[in-house]
């Protein structure tokens, strides 16, 4: 296949990483050449694809550059497309996303307003597998400024529906591999601590697909992977006091959305473990952080669109040896 492409410079550079997503990434790639903005390059880089994702991209021929490289994760792969891209802005769409025709036009006009942002953020809808509509997520309005503290609480990450500005993400050094899938939140930390400036566009602009492979539905990696980046990134010694002082609130917070979602995708064992583990910050009295995860494991569903059942969860035989683990005393 081609790999050739225009000798102009493109400002925007799309890219697209792929593993096994033949069904999907059809659909991503024309969403880019739909776009009513024109100045972009679309980069592929197939992770060791081993179905046919090779062959839907064949007909695309030098409409984009198709790199193959063998499996090292999504990290590396949008690594690898950041090497290659010739772009100032950098925008990624994952290889089950597609974005909305006027996506670049709506962002490039915010970073024309600012010059000194790093990264335009916007709303996302998701859609199930065959692309039906299931909500509209506009983080905005619960997290209206986006900076480091206001990452660090909400982690409203979503790496196809940002664009980059180049510069930051080779001074961040990109991706770190260690910590998929949740290294989109690692990275964009570490781009915030850096005094990379974020603004939203308050547009959805992507289509976010939800279905098994999905990193929504990976359980077990993404929840240790989140614990594991808010480990690393509150051992930075560089943190300013402001940020220090937010250690306790923030692993809380974050450990008892964990364990929400441990629940959701089937693994009350290990909810009960990171429920355990957010006492050790817990800044209720006992009767207090047990109402209080009743409540997050209902608010966090109301913001995922799903119901949530109290009584079901407070029957579950793990959650009935929860509460005797907080009655029988728990550690200091």
């Amino acid at each position: 296949m081609s790999n050739v492409t225009s000798d102009r410079t493109p400002q925007v550079s799309v890219v697209i990483p792929a593993y096994n997503c033949a069904a999907y990434v059809g659909q991503a790639v024309d969403s880019v050449l739909h776009q009513t903005y024109a100045n972009w390059e679309i980069i592929v880089v197939d992770d060791g694809s081993r179905d046919d994702t090779k062959l839907v991209l064949e007909k695309y021929g030098d409409r984009i550059r198709y790199i193959y490289q063998q499996n090292q994760g999504v990290s590396m792969a949008r690594n690898h497309g950041i090497e290659l891209s010739r772009g100032e802005f950098i925008a990624f769409l994952d290889a089950d996303d597609y974005f909305f025709p006027d996506k670049l036009a709506a962002q490039m006009a915010v970073f024309a307003a600012r010059p000194n942002l790093g990264i335009v953020h916007s709303g996302w809808r998701l859609v199930n597998s065959i692309g039906e509509p299931l909500k509209d997520v506009k983080p905005w309005q619960n997290v209206p400024k986006l900076d480091l503290e206001m990452w660090l609480r909400w982690k409203p990450v979503l790496p196809s529906a940002m664009v980059f500005r180049r510069q930051w993400l080779e001074r961040a050094g990109g991706f770190d591999p260690r910590f998929p899938p949740a290294e989109d939140t690692d990275l964009v930390l570490r781009l915030a601590l850096m005094g990379c400036e974020a603004e939203w566009l308050q547009q959805v602009t992507v289509c976010y697909r939800q279905h098994e492979q999905s990193a929504m539905y990976k359980g077990l990696p993404q929840a240790k992977s989140l614990a594991a980046v808010m480990d690393n990134f509150f051992a930075r010694p560089e943190l300013p006091d402001k940020i220090r002082l937010l250690e306790k609130q923030i692993k809380y917070s974050t450990l008892v959305w964990i364990a929400w979602y441990l629940y959701r995708t089937g693994h009350s064992v290990e909810m009960v473990e990171f429920l355990q583990r957010s006492w050790n910050y817990a800044l209720y009295l006992p009767v207090e952080t047990v109402i209080n995860w009743a409540e997050a494991f209902a608010e966090f569903s109301q913001d995922a669109g799903n119901e949530f059942d109290a009584d079901l969860l407070a029957q579950s035989p793990e959650w009935q040896e929860l509460m005797q683990w907080v009655i029988l005393g728990t550690p200091a």
